[in-house]
């Protein structure tokens, strides 16, 4: 069973760590922001690690300042937990 939709077959064989569930939330506020398919085209250990730091977030506010972070980041798309990412890099 797979845990996270946008995590292909073939990407999770090549992750060397567990792969994160994909909260409903976090699955709905992608869609929502309309950067589901900036997220889609990111590496899977992108994608994955987004979804574990996001989901050991300890406060409700932490969640939602990660989450936020993580939708800023791929609308603008060079940024990757606020490191330099893209084409160049």
């Amino acid at each position: 069973m797979r845990n996270n939709k946008y995590i292909t077959p073939e990407e999770e064989k090549k992750l060397s760590r567990e792969v994160y569930p994909l909260p409903d939330f976090i699955d709905e506020a992608l869609q929502e922001d309309g950067v589901e398919r900036l997220y889609m085209s990111r590496p899977a250990y992108q994608k994955n690690d987004y979804i574990g730091w996001i989901g050991r977030a300890r406060t409700e506010k932490t969640l939602i300042k990660r989450l936020e972070q993580m939708l800023e980041e791929l609308k603008d798309g060079d940024k990757y937990m606020k490191m330099r990412y893209g084409p160049g890099t």
